[in-house]
């Protein structure tokens, strides 16, 4: 009954009330099943074109290149436009670049449309979060900020066993056309209910003040300020954050999806099942953590819980390093998942309390640029470290090493945006 009223308490009663966290949040489970559904079949689809093996991780990487590219126009355009355009044209982009996919007859083509796909979903995760920080409150940010991570792991979470069992019924193309549909399904769905969260108020005076820069410069007419880019590139609240979740991500993808599943296998002769149970495992700790982890950022203060929680990552990376046998590494794949998953939402509302609320569009942008470039280089960096070290252990100890000083950094230097008295009064208020 406890457990029950926990779930009534944090995640239902506040989905039920609030309607725009609510079509966020399910637009987003749907569209990151998409990208989950894919994961496990695109390796195979693309090796079906007989090409290299660095053209297949190509086609895996090109996603998440065209999301490092587009972060930042799309929320330029949020500031602009409003979020409900991109929260409607994004899946209907990624839609259509599935689609695409599902029709390629080469490489290159299929290169191309994951491309857009990955653009489209650039536009939408980012008009996404930066809705959520829209109707938040510096006391519930970190609250609906974890409602919204966390729908967001259980469409990847889900995603993997739908693909694979839909293309062992119909086959390898069969995956992209259930993502454009589900993707479609969702922008049209967007387009009829979700809501404009940037006012116009908020519009016209971003646009008063970049016409007051365009006429004092002579800077083209229809450019956001230049300055508004230096100044959320050298606000140091958020480049601290950024750094913090970069480390995140680069774990993420780097250490957990890369270096780990090989030193399991290799080293301690674990087989992928087994590698797939404990992997499960860590992602159901991550979303466990998830909920509890946005009500102490939002009660305790931001600092309380990034700090600790990054340490506790960086200590468990520095477990596997030095680990000798499998029961050490299933203790640090535990320590691992509840690290990662405390820090969830608390950097990401950190950044949304730092950013000004004319520029959040684009400084959610660059917040997620950060995170997508540590997804993309982590697995780069920490193989390259392997196979020049020989050893995983070093690959380990330098993502241990990334995480530890990124934590340290932002808990001397950033500066603390709720205070813990604050935050109590704050805990017992509804979303």
């Amino acid at each position: 009954m406890a457990l029950f009223s926990t779930i009534r308490t944090r995640i239902i009663d506040p989905l039920r009330d609030n309607a725009a966290l609510l079509m966020v949040c399910v637009a987003t489970g749907v569209i990151m099943l998409g990208q989950g559904v894919i994961a496990p079949v695109l390796p195979l689809y693309a090796k079906d074109f007989d090409v290299s093996t660095t053209m297949v991780g190509a086609s895996i990487s090109v996603f998440g290149l065209a999301r490092i590219l587009f972060n930042l126009p799309a929320g330029m355009l949020s500031d602009r436009l409003g979020r409900r355009l991109l929260l409607v044209g994004g899946p209907l982009i990624t839609a259509a670049g599935s689609f695409l996919s599902a029709a390629a007859g080469d490489i290159w083509s299929l290169l191309a449309f994951r491309f857009i796909a990955g653009a489209g979903s650039a536009l939408f995760m980012t008009a996404g979060i930066t809705l959520v920080t829209d109707i938040s409150t510096p006391e519930n940010r970190g609250r609906m900020l974890s409602l919204h991570l966390g729908s967001l792991l259980i469409g990847v979470s889900i995603g993997p066993a739908v693909g694979g069992l839909t293309a062992e019924l119909v086959g390898l193309r069969a995956p992209f056309v259930l993502v454009g549909a589900l993707s479609a399904a969702c922008g049209l769905w967007a387009l009829r209910v979700m809501p404009e969260t940037h006012h116009r108020e908020a519009r016209d005076t971003a646009a008063e003040s970049a016409r007051a820069h365009t006429e004092g410069g002579g800077v083209r007419p229809g450019l956001p300020p230049p300055v508004c880019m230096r100044s959320l590139i050298g606000n140091v609240p958020l480049l601290l954050v950024s750094m913090v979740t970069f480390s995140i991500f680069f774990t993420r993808t780097g250490a957990r999806q890369t270096v780990l599943p090989l030193q399991g296998n290799e080293e301690f002769g674990i087989g992928a099942g087994a590698l797939g149970a404990i992997f499960a495992m860590m992602a159901l700790i991550n979303l466990a953590a998830i909920i509890p982890a946005g009500a102490w950022a939002d009660r305790f203060g931001r600092k309380r819980v990034i700090v600790p929680s990054a340490l506790l990552a960086a200590g468990a990376l520095v477990l596997f390093a030095v680990t000798d046998n499998i029961g050490l590494f299933l203790v640090a794949a535990v320590l691992l998942a509840f690290g990662t998953g405390i820090s969830g939402p608390a950097p990401a509302a950190y950044a949304a309390d730092v950013i000004p609320d004319e520029s959040r569009g684009l400084g959610m942008g660059l917040f997620r640029t950060y995170s997508d470039i540590g997804f993309v280089v982590g697995p780069l960096l920490l193989g390259w470290i392997a196979d020049a070290s020989g050893d995983f252990a070093w690959s380990l100890a330098f993502n241990a090493a990334l995480m530890a000083t990124a934590a340290l950094a932002f808990g001397f230097f950033a500066r603390e945006t709720v205070s813990f008295a604050s935050g109590e009064e704050a805990a017992a208020e509804p979303l």
